[in-house]
């Protein structure tokens, strides 16, 4: 009875210290809401644009033994959350997003193409799905990835195009504003 009990505890020591090994290897971070930033930067026959992803969602999952190796990436923008400071233009970018019926924007990583070190940090070309109103492409994102103090921080910028998304360019006052087609996203997305 006595060596069970040994043999047991022993079993439960092993499992919590390869449960402990797993958790140094592999670190999930969560987005920080307060502290990351996404810009949606845009033309129009009027004027230039701005729009500010005002909810962020997501994990990234990093594995750092002897090589750093970036494992998972996931976002989601709120697209409710995307304000330009003018509600008519919001109004006008929800209907274009086809809010009714896709409420988010996301971005989910499949693979890295490369990543290579940068000082503190890594210069990083991310493959993944971005979907926009129902509409999902495979897209090249590049970024800089840092580590610091317990925290990720990704940044970079990305020019895409409404239409390759089935997303027409938004229009007012009876189709004599018009949006250009191309957009710049830049973000700065920390993550802890």
């Amino acid at each position: 009875m006595v060596q069970f009990k040994t043999l047991r505890l022993l079993v439960v020591f092993l499992i919590l210290g390869l449960y402990n090994q797993v958790d140094l290897v592999a670190q999930n971070y969560s987005v920080n809401n307060q502290k990351s930033s996404l810009l949606v930067l845009g033309t129009s026959s009027l004027h230039d644009w701005e729009i500010t992803a005002e909810q962020q969602k997501g994990t990234i999952q990093i594995e750092n033994t002897e090589q750093f190796t970036l494992k998972d990436l996931t976002m989601t923008f709120d697209v409710e959350a995307l304000k330009s400071g003018k509600s008519s233009m919001d109004k006008n970018t929800r209907k274009a997003l086809d809010y009714s019926d896709y409420k988010t924007i996301t971005f989910k990583l499949n693979k890295v193409k490369s990543i290579t070190k940068n000082g503190a940090g890594y210069n990083v070309v991310a493959v993944g799905n971005l979907t926009i109103a129902g509409t999902t492409k495979s897209i090249e994102l590049p970024f800089t990835l840092s580590p610091s103090n317990g925290t990720i921080s990704l940044s970079g910028k990305k020019d895409l195009k409404m239409t390759t998304f089935n997303v027409e360019p938004p229009t007012a006052l009876l189709g004599t504003i018009t949006t250009g087609d191309e957009i710049t996203i830049k973000f700065n997305t920390i993550f802890n």
